[in-house]
């Protein structure tokens, strides 16, 4: 069995933590899940240290890493399971009447807590970038690739790697990684159509009237929250809907299940999200849901309600 020397345990580990963070966001990135990223960045490290008596220097110790990180999530992705969003699996409903279609066995795909991912204290410029790089919008758009096409639109225009870099790391010629990359481009935009980012105060506002309308079981006030053409999903619920008018009707019979509920304020993707407490028939709060909202300017375009209560420690909630 290789063995590690002591020293070259210590040199490893002071030299090799600084980069989890963004080995974990990389893994996240690629798998579509925090548990499972979570899991093969452990196995990163431990297959790491093991090999680091070998490690000759003749890339950065972080180009090394990544290359580990590559071939161990490429080998996750083996078994075909991509990891979408309702609205990847098909058209929205258009009738509140027709039911919710409960899809537990669906490998969702999962938020992860911007806590995870976002050192402080960071370049402000960095930190934006990252946000960016990580909407749930664009990690459900990376899971439709096939698993090489995402290494590489990842490495390429998210982590900035030359092209004949990431052709190294992935055994490829340069020629097939700019031909992947363009294919990845023309299927996954990095940038949501239509986004435009409200102020601080426009967007505290838009939160605060969220918060209000939930607190106080106001659905008026809730879908004028929405912008006309907004998505509201709810897996592991396969049924979606679309258009501010279709979600008030749905969101009114919701309303008289759950009543007025209790939210607490945390972020994912970058995004702001809510931890939604609903009142049992015990009287007492229980977790509900996890919203996790995309705010533009002219309101809340999407909200992704992660139901039940499987994310909540996750969260730290």
């Amino acid at each position: 069995m290789h063995t590690v020397t002591k020293t070259g345990s210590e040199d490893f580990g002071r030299l090799s933590e600084p980069f989890r963070r963004e080995l974990l966001a990389y893994c996240y990135r690629m798998l579509g899940s925090v548990d499972e990223a979570e899991e093969v960045v452990q196995d990163i490290y431990l297959d790491a240290w093991r090999a680091y008596d070998g490690f000759e220097g003749r890339s950065s110790l972080r180009t090394w890493l990544y290359r580990i990180a590559t071939r161990a999530c490429l080998k996750a992705l083996e078994k075909g399971r991509r990891r979408p969003l309702p609205a990847d699996l098909g058209d929205p409903e258009t009738s509140v009447r027709a039911g919710l279609a409960r899809s537990p066995e669906v490998p969702w795909l999962q938020p992860i807590p911007d806590f995870l991912f976002t050192a402080a204290p960071s370049d402000p410029a960095t930190v934006v970038v990252q946000r960016n790089s990580l909407r749930l919008a664009l990690m459900g758009a990376l899971q439709q690739l096939p698993p090489r096409q995402r290494a590489v639109l990842i490495l390429r225009d998210v982590l900035q790697w030359r092209a004949t870099e990431v052709a190294e790391l992935l055994q490829m010629t340069t020629a097939a990684v700019n031909s992947a990359l363009q294919r990845a481009r023309a299927q996954v935009p990095l940038r949501e159509d239509g986004l435009s980012e409200p102020d601080e105060p426009r967007q505290r506002a838009l939160l605060d009237r969220y918060v209000t309308a939930f607190e106080t079981a106001d659905v008026d006030q809730l879908v004028a929250v929405l912008t006309e053409d907004a998505r509201w999903e709810m897996p592991p619920i396969a049924t979606w809907f679309e258009g501010r008018d279709t979600i008030l009707a749905f969101l009114v019979q919701q309303m008289r299940t759950i009543g007025p509920a209790e939210l607490v304020a945390t972020s994912a993707n970058g995004q702001p999200a809510f931890a939604v407490y609903a009142r049992g028939r015990d009287g007492a709060r229980h977790p509900h849901a996890l919203h996790v909202l995309t705010v533009t300017a002219a309101g809340v375009s999407r909200v992704v309600a992660f139901h039940g209560s499987a994310l909540f420690p996750l969260f730290g909630l």
